[in-house]
């Protein structure tokens, strides 16, 4: 089983999600474990059911500091904790958008509404007053737009003849705490699957000029040039000959460079069976916080090594207009 990813909890109450997502963590392979909780109450109750099942906790309350300087305290101390990703659990804070920027793709939120219906306060309130028939839950990734970021999983909840708020808002929690461990799990378990890695790595590789796709000894390979004459330029490794990776080969400039990379970010470099031998190195995929910029770059690169001229200047001239 790959690792678990690390996960910071950020909670302003009681912590029920909290708890959902705690609990479920200590299932039989779980694909995240809770490392740190934090709050900015110190008195909040998710502190304590925390803190009783054995979990690191952070509180700083926020009052009287700059948001900057207590998102700046909350962000360290997920860092300290070793944490993957953050998620939120009721915490009633707007966060800045350095915070926000920093943990791109790496912070969750769970939302009291069918989004992009009702962001912000009082959700059951506007569903019911609007007739509508079903409420529910939203798990999304955090942008700087509240409750805007793309959608990750919901779950629907009908509205009763007659319901309140607060009735519709217990029935609502109850769903909320099935979805967000259920969504967590497989957000954090995709750096492991390879098909969606493939995909990622397709849309880059095909995104180049003059490029299709063609298998290789089993797997799946990016060439540049005419379906004839055309060269590889970059490969999908799904594990092949015994290695643990899941990883991108593409030409470096040679073992130099290859032996240097992989001394120095074992993590992030391999050097592949059969490949490694022509200078070809494998980026590591298959891992937290993989830059996939960097990965668009390396599928730049290798392609000019291998790519026609014309081909070449014509991007070059692309580039500069």
């Amino acid at each position: 089983m790959p690792d678990a990813a690390k996960v910071a909890v950020f909670v302003s109450g009681k912590g029920t999600n909290m708890a959902a997502l705690l609990y479920a963590s200590r299932l039989p392979h779980a694909a995240y474990e809770i490392v740190l909780v934090a709050a900015n109450d110190p008195q909040a109750e998710g502190l304590q059911l925390a803190a009783a099942e054995g979990v690191a906790t952070f509180a700083l309350s926020h009052r009287g500091m700059a948001r900057e300087d207590h998102d700046a305290a909350m962000e360290q101390a997920a860092r300290d904790a070793g944490a993957d990703f953050i998620v939120l659990a009721g915490y009633m804070r707007i966060l800045t958008p350095g915070f926000v920027a920093r943990w791109e793709g790496r912070m969750l939120n769970i939302h009291p509404s069918l989004l992009p219906k009702y962001p912000g306060l009082d959700t059951h309130a506007k569903a019911i007053a609007s007739g509508d028939s079903e409420a529910g839950a939203s798990v999304h990734l955090v942008t700087d737009e509240l409750d805007a970021g793309e959608i990750l999983g919901q779950v629907a909840v009908a509205i009763w003849p007659g319901d309140t708020p607060e009735k519709l808002a217990n029935r609502v929690r109850v769903a909320e705490h099935q979805l967000y461990p259920q969504v967590l799990s497989e957000y954090v378990s995709r750096g492991n699957d390879p098909q969606w890695l493939l995909e990622r790595v397709r849309e880059r590789a095909l995104a180049l000029p003059q490029t299709h796709e063609r298998e290789s000894h089993g797997s799946p390979g990016f060439r540049v040039g005419t379906e004839k004459s055309g060269k590889f330029f970059a490969y999908f490794s799904d594990q092949h000959h015994g290695t643990p990776h899941i990883s991108l080969l593409v030409k470096c400039s040679g073992l130099d460079e290859l032996e240097n990379l992989v001394e120095a970010q074992p993590h992030a470099y391999h050097k592949p069976a059969y490949y490694g031998a022509s200078g070809w190195i494998g980026v590591i995929l298959n891992r937290p916080g993989v830059d996939w910029d960097t990965v668009a770059d390396w599928l730049q690169r290798s392609w000019r090594a291998v790519a026609p001229k014309s081909a070449a200047r014509l991007t070059d001239a692309a580039d500069e207009f």
